[in-house]
């Protein structure tokens, strides 16, 4: 069987930044098995794989080691595929996932994400956050998937070196850690080593928690935001009633072909 696969650079304009993902286009659905298994080759912190349905497409993300619920950055380069190479005539994408509805709308050169809002609610720290991240926050939520961390300011978040090994033993997808920015509303970094990625590029799904946060903090529903990390990532994300549109850009890397 060969399978086409496409690589890009989501939440940025340029190669070489942004969050890469794969994206493999499926005519009928192939094994949980071997989605895992081409996840865990491709070694990116996501592999989206879609079927068309219909007028909807049926998406699913895999990271290098488990499925995943939500993936935001995926979305956007697999939106990006079908838009571009797909030949799709419209400008707005409808994917049914385990997220639910998840739609991409295609304005000039930005794709903009509409997702479910999770707004987070208070929650105990983990004993593991203070030894691992070596540093007290001052508040602390949880989502649906993840933990939510709260600190004084942006050099706080730069500074932070995790210890994995210590994180990972929270039973959840990961940890959202995040600050008021210098020079964008906020930032963030996003840990996630128990579901296969140590430290994530750009988390899109992690901005449905950050946006309903910071818009009640800062009492705007239209925000900018960076995340953080080596790579780095831009993102407008506007709080809509219980969704979060999120706007960005993505950069085609490669395509090629997977022989199994």
């Amino acid at each position: 069987m060969n399978l086409t696969i496409y690589q890009l650079d989501a939440f940025t304009s340029t190669v070489f930044a942004g969050n890469p993902a794969a994206v493999v286009p499926l005519t009928e659905w192939i094994s949980d098995e071997l989605m895992q298994k081409i996840a865990a080759e491709n070694n990116l912190a996501e592999t989206a794989f879609y079927v068309a349905e219909g007028e909807q497409f049926h998406i699913r993300w895999f990271t290098p080691t488990v499925e995943v619920n939500l993936c935001g950055h995926a979305t956007m380069a697999t939106a990006y595929t079908i838009f571009e190479y797909a030949n799709y005539p419209k400008s707005l994408i409808e994917f049914t996932s385990k997220s639910g509805i998840l739609r991409v709308e295609k304005q000039g050169d930005l794709l903009e994400l509409d997702f479910p809002v999770d707004v987070p609610v208070p929650a105990e720290t983990p004993q593991e956050y203070f030894e691992g991240l070596d540093i007290k926050p001052i508040e602390t939520l949880k989502g649906i998937s993840d933990y939510f961390l709260v600190f004084e300011n942006e050099s706080q978040i730069k500074a932070i070196k995790p210890d994995f090994k210590t994180i990972a033993k929270v039973p959840c997808r990961g940890v959202i850690v995040t600050a008021k920015g210098d020079e964008v509303d906020f930032v963030s970094r996003f840990f996630g080593p128990q579901s296969g990625i140590d430290e994530d590029t750009v988390t899109g799904s992690a901005h449905t928690t950050l946006t309903p946060f910071w818009a009640t903090k800062l009492g705007k529903s239209t925000l900018t935001a960076k995340q953080i990390s080596a790579r780095g990532g831009e993102l407008t994300c506007t709080l809509v009633g219980d969704r979060v549109k999120i706007a960005g850009k993505v950069a085609p890397y490669l395509k090629g072909e997977i022989f199994v």
